[in-house]
């Protein structure tokens, strides 16, 4: 199982920069940007990179660790758009990008940007159709596509992505329509969760490949959750009672306890923990360095 590391979107270029390269050298296998423009919350004021620049240059300055966004709304560009600049991050990177991409949820940043949000209905129908575009540009010289929301007309793609296979990953735990999408289209797959959620969703997932005739084998699985080192039990429990809250898994505890949850996340069939460093406070260097000296090493 691979661990990942995913940091707190408001902080700025060069302390990403910095982070992004200690969790390189120090052995963590990939990096993940949330794509938004703005907190989700009444205070807006917080600085905010955009993540497709902030990622083309962390993509050429940081040589090994995959790299992608988690993920990027589909209402927020024109999936050829989109498309065109993961191919050219691609490209910078090496061959490393994971296209994560989603149906879009975040309200409050259509509004004061003038996006139309849509209903939830038309959101999931554009995913779909976006995924469609997104293939049949990579997979075409010259691609064509008449779908209700998106159309292409002899549309070209050049240079296609350094990848053979440039990864999408669907981002989102919608099990009727989103986790459809992702066994028709995805070769990743991504959800907040506990070991007990992942177990469940996963077998949403694969009876949903089952229906679309796809091998579920062939869609990597992965999960998020926030992960915190601390010999404190009360501390430790006082996290742990908000595991599961709002969507969000937690895990908190000592090295002992917390190599056990990511060992129970790779035996239920997870590919990838990506671990936030929302709640890591100023020991986050020496939490990110036990995490991954301490508790990969038995997860892997």
């Amino acid at each position: 199982m691979r661990f990942s590391f995913w940091p707190q979107p408001t902080q700025s270029f060069e302390t990403m920069n910095s982070l992004a390269s200690h969790v390189e050298k120090t052995g963590w296998d990939g990096l993940w940007l949330a794509d938004h423009f703005m907190p989700n919350d009444k205070d807006i004021s917080s600085p905010w990179p955009e993540a497709w620049t902030t990622l083309s240059a962390l993509a050429a300055v940081v040589p090994r660790l995959r790299m992608g966004t988690l993920v990027s709304g589909n209402t927020y560009r024109h999936p050829a758009v989109l498309a065109k600049m993961a191919a050219t991050v691609d490209h910078i990177s090496g061959g490393r990008l994971v296209l994560g991409l989603g149906s879009g949820w975040q309200e409050n940043e259509h509004e004061k940007y003038g996006i139309p949000f849509y209903t939830v209905n038309s959101r999931l129908r554009r995913l779909e159709e976006a995924c469609q575009v997104i293939r049949a540009l990579y997979s075409e010289d010259s691609a064509n596509f008449q779908g209700e929301f998106y159309q292409l007309q002899d549309a070209p793609l050049v240079p296609k992505p350094k990848q053979n296979t440039l990864p999408l990953m669907i981002g989102g735990g919608g099990e009727k329509v989103t986790m459809k999408i992702a066994a028709k289209y995805a070769d990743e797959w991504n959800v907040w969760g506990t070991v007990e959620t992942l177990i469940s969703k996963m077998n949403i997932l694969d009876r949903h490949c089952e229906d679309v005739s796809r091998d579920a084998s062939e869609i990597q699985r992965s999960a998020v959750a926030l992960m915190y080192l601390t010999d404190d039990d009360a501390l430790a429990k006082k996290m742990n009672a908000a595991n599961g809250a709002g969507g969000m898994a937690t895990i908190a505890g000592n090295v002992t306890q917390v190599q056990d949850i990511a060992g129970a996340y790779k035996e239920a069939g997870v590919d990838e923990l990506i671990v936030p460093d929302f709640t890591m406070g100023e020991d986050k260097l020496d939490i990110l360095d036990r995490l991954i000296n301490e508790v990969a090493p038995v997860a892997r």
